[in-house]
């Protein structure tokens, strides 16, 4: 008797939008929970190669929480390319400019690198506050703690 393997045809995936609080959430934890939902990790017909996952809508970015002495040594560091171009921002300072990077960041971290993992951070919708304009997709709130 000949086992096979199974492989889901992308065109028979059931994706659903899924709304995360993240006031009070530890980042690192509520990232990694994010990740998994949005690479599909979560349902049994899960395949590495296929984007099998869910839309993600994170409401309340700029009240996460981080433990330790995040806020003031964690360090965003970028390069314009040019001649004194590096740029380095700190935690506290990036949570009060612009929250939604700080997830969308971490998250992205988290995702495999090519042409999948940006499909996949496409469906990663982040808000800093409790309003977002998603309700046409009927999303369900989850906990992700």
């Amino acid at each position: 008797m000949q086992k096979t393997t199974f492989a889901t045809d992308p065109k028979d995936r059931a994706s659903t939008w899924i709304v995360v609080d993240a006031s009070g959430q530890i980042l690192g934890r509520m990232a990694s929970r994010i990740a998994l939902i949005l690479r599909g990790k979560h349902k049994v017909t899960f395949t590495p190669f296929i984007d099998m996952g869910d839309g993600v809508i994170v409401i309340n970015a700029k009240s996460i929480r981080v433990t330790g002495q995040k806020l003031a040594q964690k360090e965003y560091r970028r390069y314009s390319g040019y001649p004194d171009g590096y740029h380095v921002t700190t935690l506290a300072e990036m949570l009060q400019k612009h929250p939604e990077r700080v997830i969308t960041q971490a998250v992205k971290g988290m995702m495999p690198d090519g042409p999948l993992g940006r499909r996949l951070l496409g469906k990663l919708k982040v808000y800093p506050g409790a309003e977002h304009p998603h309700q046409a997709q009927q999303p369900e709130t989850v906990s992700v703690s």
